[in-house]
């Protein structure tokens, strides 16, 4: 007997230029899907649980095709990273039953196709399984490449945190006051910066919208200068930063949540320091890094249960609740990782 199912789905509604609101996107209800996965699909259908806000699907919201990643299609289902429970294979590598995580759709039932892209979940009473699109998911493997790699970072380095509190910046300070450094971080709000100095362990901290002057800011609280900043922002933040970088300075550029679309204007007072003081600004994606994964897991896994790292979570319940959660990612509603809590398992 045939078993199907309602599936609420968030669409994407038009391309968007700037930020997103509530607006481009729509709960769509009255749509049936079968709870199996077609013979010779070689795909598997899931019941999603959690769902990943992540900044950078606002740039898949937009008309850009020359991006790292394609944009989505208007009218169609927003896709995003998630934690999901097998409901029927036809892939012999993934039972019913299992969890998984990997790219999936906004909407409570998924086919997906690309199976390889998936990875099975070992279920550890320890570790919460939302922490699979977090800590132990794509942000927390770029927080964990993007330091380790690309900042090479030494014992006593000196380093600045953009957005300190999000689901990245977080997991940086955390590991940079693993390997030794001296950890300033920014946030938006007297709470998160108080979370960042009492929580996760910051040296210090400030709220950057309480600055007129970002240089002077930053040169209050790195009176030698920075080696390391990791930028999740970009804009009038990382051009403060690079008048206060010391001498073989290393930026890794994570994210530029400052700039709302490719039309914005900026300009910059203070690249001649990339020359005088000789900095490296390296861009990079957490793909580039996938052979350094297993390692990850095994070393933040650790961290975590040592209680060597904390994460903090922002929970919303209900698939409906996804949009206004991801457009709070642009104008700091949310503290710590923003994750859509779908089902219970």
């Amino acid at each position: 007997m045939e078993v199907t199912a309602d599936n609420k789905q968030i669409l994407l509604k038009s391309y968007i230029n700037g930020s997103p609101s509530e607006w481009d996107m729509e709960l769509k209800l009255g749509n049936h899907i079968k709870l199996e996965a077609p013979t010779g699909s070689n795909g598997v259908l899931v019941k999603n649980l959690y769902l990943s806000c992540d900044p950078y699907m606002r740039g898949r919201m937009q008309n850009f095709q020359a991006s790292y990643v394609p944009p989505f299609s208007p009218n169609s289902v927003i896709e995003g990273f998630g934690v999901s429970k097998v409901v029927d294979s036809d892939d012999p590598n993934f039972q019913k039953g299992e969890i998984v995580t990997g790219l999936t759709n906004w909407e409570e039932y998924s086919l997906i196709l690309n199976t390889s892209q998936l990875r099975k979940i070992q279920q550890d009473d320890d570790i919460p399984l939302s922490y699979h699109v977090g800590l132990l998911g794509m942000p927390g493997f770029t927080a964990y490449a993007g330091f380790s790699e690309v900042c090479a970072p030494k014992k006593g380095d000196y380093v600045y945190v953009s957005a300190a509190s999000g689901a990245v910046g977080q997991l940086v300070g955390q590991l940079a006051k693993l390997h030794g450094c001296y950890v300033v971080g920014s946030a938006g709000t007297s709470h998160k910066v108080q979370l960042l100095k009492n929580k996760l362990g910051f040296d210090e901290a400030f709220n950057y919208k309480e600055e007129s002057d970002l240089e002077a800011a930053l040169a209050r609280y790195f009176p030698h200068g920075i080696d390391i900043y990791f930028d999740n922002v970009g804009g009038s933040m990382l051009d403060a930063a690079l008048a206060n970088m010391r001498v073989q300075g290393r930026v890794a550029i994570c994210g530029m949540v400052s700039q709302n679309s490719r039309t914005d204007k900026q300009s910059f007072r203070n690249m001649f320091s990339v020359i005088s003081k000789r900095i490296t600004i390296k861009g990079f994606l957490q793909s580039d890094f996938m052979q350094l994964y297993p390692h990850f897991l095994e070393d933040v896994t650790r961290y975590y249960k040592q209680g060597k790292i904390v994460y903090i979570e922002n929970m919303n319940d209900g698939l409906e609740s996804a949009p206004a959660a991801f457009v709070g990612l642009f104008s700091g509603k949310n503290v710590g990782k923003q994750v859509i809590r779908v089902a219970s398992e």
